[in-house]
């Protein structure tokens, strides 16, 4: 094996925090997607929505800075198990809330000619949050690297 090639995969390598880094902006950037969608134009966000949900628009609201909030934990490493549970518990509860149902029925305004693109939609949407609830479930657990505040936070002894 070429030395110079050999794997340095520990927690205060460089190469584990640039590869940390990435992760975590890759994987935060579908949340901060979504909560600025739901903040700025929520119209078909609303239109999947259960109809138990109170005041839609609110709702819309508090479920973006709340995605908002999930994927800045992650992005910045910083509680990132609280940020990754939080959103576990978010996905959990829509896909089987929204994206379960959605597998069984279509909604009224779906016409005959779109239900094939609800199906899609909602089968791909199912299988994505249970691919990022997998992930979450590994934040739960992983080690930030050096480009992460709990790393530093760690790292910084305490008086």
């Amino acid at each position: 094996m070429d030395p110079d090639r050999a794997p340095d995969h520990g927690v205060h390598s460089l190469r584990y925090g640039i590869s940390d880094l990435a992760f975590r902006l890759l994987f935060s950037s579908i949340f901060v997607g979504l909560g600025g969608e739901h903040l700025v134009s929520d119209d078909l966000l609303q239109l999947l929505m259960p109809a138990w949900v109170p005041f839609p628009r609110a709702t819309s609201i508090v479920v973006g800075v709340f995605l908002l909030g999930g994927a800045a934990t992650i992005l910045l490493g910083y509680h990132m198990r609280q940020g990754a549970m939080a959103l576990a518990v978010f996905l959990v509860v829509v896909t089987i809330s929204v994206h379960l149902p959605g597998l069984f029925a279509h909604p009224t305004m779906v016409t005959e000619d779109s239900v094939w693109l609800w199906n899609m939609f909602q089968r791909s949407n199912f299988v994505k949050n249970l691919c990022l609830l997998g992930v979450c479930i590994h934040l739960m657990e992983h080690a930030p690297g050096r480009f992460s505040l709990d790393y530093h936070r760690a790292a910084t002894p305490t008086s």
